[in-house]
């Protein structure tokens, strides 16, 4: 099954993302007052995975501030039930992924985005958690797998803040200081056909830590101006 990725950006689609992700980038900036730390560290001329923790539901609309280029992300189909809501949020970056449908044809979809030479973001602990630890029992395979198969980098970003921003629960977000650290890539090594489970689970465990490290960077940065 092809998941439609929609056409790449035209001028038109452009101005308008520019529009509004300043727009967000300000209202971000005045509630959460966020710091990037080590933007250089992200690849300016080639696709990556942007692979953040994952403890609020703003840490997708934030992770997509750090850079000027959109990056994509997977949607439920149903935000696509209402044409302008579909609209609004295929030109912020998301394409719709089908209720049940099977985790190959997404993480082909996944692919075709970076082979397209756009960035795309996969959040390797698959849902929201919580505490300070990015625990080996949550982490997903699906980011190591499509960044070996497209030959990217996997990108950490630890971000610290939001589960305050709005914790679990919150229908609202308030005011709260957020910092966000990219960390150091992670290199896939190079495969010619079918990549190995274990080389998977290897670059799983890499970006483990490497999300840690980003992660308690970030939290060391927050506490310290708390």
């Amino acid at each position: 099954m092809e998941l439609d990725l929609g056409k790449p950006m035209g001028v038109k689609e452009k101005i308008t993302y520019r529009f509004f992700w300043t727009l967000a980038w300000i209202v971000a900036k005045t509630f959460f007052r966020f710091s990037t730390v080590n933007k250089d560290r992200l690849p300016k001329d080639t696709p990556y995975i942007l692979s953040p923790v994952h403890r609020s539901y703003i840490d997708s609309p934030l992770g997509g501030l750090i850079t000027k280029q959109r990056v994509r992300f997977l949607g439920k189909e149903s935000l696509w039930n209402n044409r302008l809501g579909g609209w609004f949020v295929g030109v912020l970056g998301c394409f719709p992924v089908q209720r049940g449908t099977a985790d190959r044809a997404a993480l082909r979809a996944c692919q075709q985005v970076l082979e397209r030479g756009e960035p795309l973001v996969m959040f390797p602990e698959g849902t929201r958690r919580s505490g300070p630890k990015v625990k080996d029992e949550n982490m997903f395979s699906g980011p190591a797998f499509v960044a070996a198969r497209a030959g990217v980098p996997l990108i950490p970003l630890g971000i610290a803040g939001t589960d305050k921003a709005m914790p679990h629960g919150a229908r609202f977000f308030r005011p709260a200081k957020v910092f966000m650290v990219v960390g150091q890539p992670v290199l896939p090594p190079e495969f010619e056909g079918r990549v190995p489970r274990q080389a998977v689970d290897d670059l799983t465990e890499q970006l483990r830590q490497s999300l840690q490290e980003a992660y308690d960077q970030a939290q060391t940065l927050l506490a310290e101006k708390s």
